[in-house]
């Protein structure tokens, strides 16, 4: 037993440990809020989650080969090397996690990939597994965000290693049970770690909430560059998309947003509009019959003056 334990990975053993800790707490929320008549949870939402998981899972181990190869090739052009074990890790949290945070920001900026992502926001629940509701063609180009790591001679291995701590924390943080901190000393964690209270709101549907708090651990970078929303109290979160998603299916589920993407691309304009419906921001089209967040945002703002007035 402990020579098996002595031949797996850091990685390896994040997720083992971790694993009885998700089906306790899961568990634990599935009972509760069914006995409190809340029911945060549908079968066929939770086996949607654990297919989506499996998929990104399973893509993700498949293409390691590529992309751990290129970043360890990389690495061997680092100019940088800590040799402090302790401000090694601290260091590789704090930069992985930014550089989480503008993969995450790119996710939802720019519609190509938003087709991937948008299945991690499919859902019209709320609970721990919506947690493994994994966009699933991430992992083959995630790397990309962390080749600066390897530069900054951060090894590969520890790069996934403090990937899988991080993602345990993130996974953590979709659960509606933790309520919005509002006194002190707690209310000063709202200012520096990403809460349940600020994931829900990047989960909701509201105008007023889409596109906003990036961060996976900490919550400071959406702080500085103008993303953080806190959550509302007269504004009741809704769940999900802001279309109907009639089509559930597991094939549907994953490939709808990339259906709609070639549909608009193959109706005739320039090149510079199929470059734009690529790169854009979900919802820009060249006749404005569709509306970016931000655009959204701008009319309703408006609506409001204009009730005022």
């Amino acid at each position: 037993m402990f020579e098996t334990i002595k031949n797996l990975t850091l990685e390896q053993l994040v997720i083992i440990t971790s694993t009885p800790l998700y089906t306790v707490l899961i568990l634990s929320e599935i009972i509760v809020s069914n006995y409190q008549h809340r029911h945060y949870y549908t079968i066929k939402d939770t086996i949607t989650n654990l297919y989506l998981m499996i998929l990104n899972g399973g893509l993700d181990l498949i293409s390691r080969g590529i992309t751990w190869g290129i970043l360890a090739w990389i690495y061997q052009f680092h100019f940088v090397e800590v040799q402090n074990p302790i401000l090694y890790w601290v260091l590789l949290f704090v930069a992985e996690d930014f550089l989480y945070y503008l993969l995450h920001f790119v996710d939802h900026y720019t519609r190509f990939f938003w087709a991937s992502h948008v299945t991690h926001h499919s859902s019209e629940q709320f609970n721990l597994t919506v947690g493994f509701r994994s966009s699933v063609f991430q992992p083959l180009y995630r790397f990309i965000y962390f080749i600066p790591l390897s530069l900054l001679g951060f090894k590969v291995a520890d790069m996934a290693v403090m990937y899988s701590i991080t993602q345990i924390y993130g996974i953590l943080v979709h659960t509606s049970y933790i309520p919005k901190f509002r006194k002190m000393p707690l209310k000063i964690l709202e200012y520096v770690i990403v809460t349940p209270s600020q994931h829900r709101v990047h989960h909701a549907s509201n105008i007023e909430y889409l596109d906003k708090n990036m961060g996976m651990c900490l919550s400071i970078w959406d702080r500085m560059f103008g993303t953080f929303q806190e959550e509302i109290d007269e504004l009741p979160i809704r769940y999900g998309l802001t279309y109907p998603l009639e089509d559930r299916g597991p094939v549907n589920i994953v490939f709808h947003a990339w259906k709609d993407l070639w549909n608009d691309l193959k109706k005739p304009s320039s090149f510079m509009t199929k470059l734009k419906l690529l790169f854009m921001p979900p919802g820009w089209s060249p006749d404005g019959s569709t509306k970016t967040s931000k655009q959204l945002r701008e009319e309703l703002v408006s609506q409001k003056q204009n009730k005022i007035v």
